[in-house]
């Protein structure tokens, strides 16, 4: 088997599964198993979809687990309230929003400059298998990028 027909996507997409799989890090064993059964199936037809709504999908999944303590009555609407007398409520409300802000500069640069997605994701999956991290970043770590390199404002 030559190089050229080796399929180096589908390779690391099974070193990351690995990486997974070592690092006990389900978030990246499911995602990458996923995405080699889509890879080896007739199911490769829907990459563009995922591509064009992978990201926004993800986001409101993840929104939903955060806002489900609201919605199920664990955090009680009359604590979410006196949140906002509270100091460290209001630099959390302050750093969400600067996340927030720094999220939307990813997403632009991401766009802008595609070549830099492969090492934002390796940096990502490094530090999720090796630092235990959480997957989510990729869109975080490419702004911070894009205020060093000056970039998407």
């Amino acid at each position: 088997m030559s190089l050229t027909s080796l399929d180096l996507n589908l390779m690391v997409l099974i070193v990351l599964l690995a990486c997974g799989i070592f690092s006990h890090n389900s978030a990246i064993t499911i995602a990458a198993g996923v995405l080699i059964v889509f890879r080896i199936t007739p199911l490769s037809e829907f990459f563009p979809y995922l591509q064009q709504h992978g990201l926004n999908i993800g986001v409101i999944i993840l929104t939903i687990g955060v806002l489900t303590p609201i919605a199920s009555g664990k955090i009680p609407g009359a604590e979410i309230l006196k949140s906002f007398m509270h100091w460290k409520s209001i630099l959390a409300i302050a750093i969400g929003v600067f996340v927030a802000w720094l999220g939307g500069r990813g997403v632009q640069l991401m766009s802008n400059q595609p070549n830099i997605v492969a090492g934002l994701l390796i940096g990502t999956v490094a530090g999720v298998a090796v630092l235990r991290g959480v997957p989510v970043g990729p869109l975080i770590a490419a702004g911070i990028l894009s205020l060093l390199i000056g970039i998407g404002q």
